[in-house]
């Protein structure tokens, strides 16, 4: 298992516990790490020596809009190098924003989140197996 931190871009409370509950069931190992904002969630990416293992982000958040992080994170020749899989979780989806994630970034997937727990809960499990056998940069 790859025990980088799992980082957790959420600013609403219900949505964070939630996600928190599913990643218990699924009894990850990996240390959570949940900012409310993009800006604290960036300057832990430029000063940490952690390896994150991947990390999980809203659209609508306060102050920066979750794809303008992602924006600013790819324009970051540091952060590029550590190719830390970058998902898009958010509740409001629309196809130009989708589009506009694939297409003007490197972002890793992007994904609706359901307002049905085991289906949430799945969906985080395909996404971790997944980048937890997938081999990429910052794996070595």
């Amino acid at each position: 298992m790859k025990s980088g931190p799992i980082i957790v871009v959420e600013d609403d409370i219900d949505d964070k516990e939630i996600f928190e509950a599913a990643l218990e069931e699924l009894q990850f190992p990996n240390r959570i790490i949940w900012f409310s904002n993009c800006n604290d969630a960036w300057h832990y990416l430029k000063v940490t020596t952690d390896s994150p293992f991947i990390i999980f982000s809203d659209i609508n958040l306060p102050r920066q809009s979750g794809l303008d992080f992602k924006k600013q994170i790819d324009e970051d020749r540091q952060l590029r190098k550590k190719s830390i899989p970058f998902i898009f979780y958010s509740t409001s989806v629309n196809q130009d924003t989708v589009n506009d994630a694939y297409t003007n970034m490197t972002v890793q997937g992007f994904f609706q989140k359901s307002n049905r727990f085991n289906e949430m809960k799945e969906m985080i499990k395909v996404i971790l197996d997944y980048w937890r056998i997938c081999r990429h940069p910052n794996v070595g």
